[in-house]
């Protein structure tokens, strides 16, 4: 029996959303279920930051619905979301750690052990005193997502999280997100690195000008896509 209080999975039903008159999303409509990761690709402005926040909650359609494990309202804490910056506070890696579990029901030991395990998680155990806005910003992103994991997410959305990072960094995330994938968490993840999303994806979304145009198996997006603006896309060709 399916658990009721799963978000998954997470449909949009003809979902427009604008802004004066400007249309951001036009009429999408999808399904994001639990399994390998989902990767949302398209050219600048096309939509993709705007598609993760209305997953999040953080953004109401205009048009359309969008509904979690079948509800129409998010689940507490079953959800967390990294952005393309990472914010941090003035304080160390532990407590930027711990802050992400501030409304939790969790005692205060738990919350400590829950810190330490997600530390472990991304790879910087033995940085938990440093102060976090005096790391690298590969060793931000990693606290950021060492905050969203200890938050035990079903869902986790993330905004192009390597895209001011050098290879070795990204590869750090990359190796992160994967093992999260494979621990059971969903993961849905912006880029516009077509190599990531080849490494990673396990289906792809492709927005263009707002409109979903395309939602496929990674090998069929790849190998044989439907429209001539994701052939275009693949080949690296400009799409406006």
């Amino acid at each position: 029996m399916r658990d009721m209080s799963s978000d998954l999975p997470l449909r949009f039903e003809e979902v427009t959303l604008r802004f004066g008159p400007t249309t951001v999303l036009d009429r999408v409509s999808l399904a994001i279920r639990p399994g390998a990761p989902t990767l949302v690709v398209g050219p600048n402005g096309s939509g993709k930051t705007t598609l993760l926040r209305l997953c999040m909650g953080l953004a109401t359609p205009t048009e359309g619905r969008i509904s979690w494990g079948g509800r129409h309202a998010l689940s507490p804490g079953k959800i967390a979301m990294l952005f393309q910056r990472p914010v941090m506070l003035r304080r160390s890696v532990a407590e930027n750690v711990l802050y992400g579990l501030a409304r939790s029901d969790l005692p205060r030991k738990a919350r400590i052990a829950r810190m330490k395990q997600a530390l472990e998680r991304v790879g910087l155990p033995d940085l938990a005193n440093r102060p976090a806005r005096r790391l690298s910003g590969g060793e931000q992103q990693r606290v950021a997502l060492a905050r969203a994991l200890a938050r035990e997410p079903e869902l986790l959305l993330l905004d192009e999280p390597t895209a001011n990072l050098d290879p070795a960094a990204t590869r750090a995330v990359e190796d992160i997100v994967r093992i999260a994938a494979q621990s059971g968490i969903k993961i849905v993840m912006a880029s516009h690195d077509l190599g990531q999303v080849r490494r990673l994806a396990g289906d792809v979304m492709f927005l263009v000008r707002g409109a979903l145009r395309e939602h496929a198996a990674a090998a069929d997006f790849f190998d044989r896509p439907s429209t001539t603006e994701a052939a275009s896309f693949v080949r690296g060709d400009l799409v406006i």
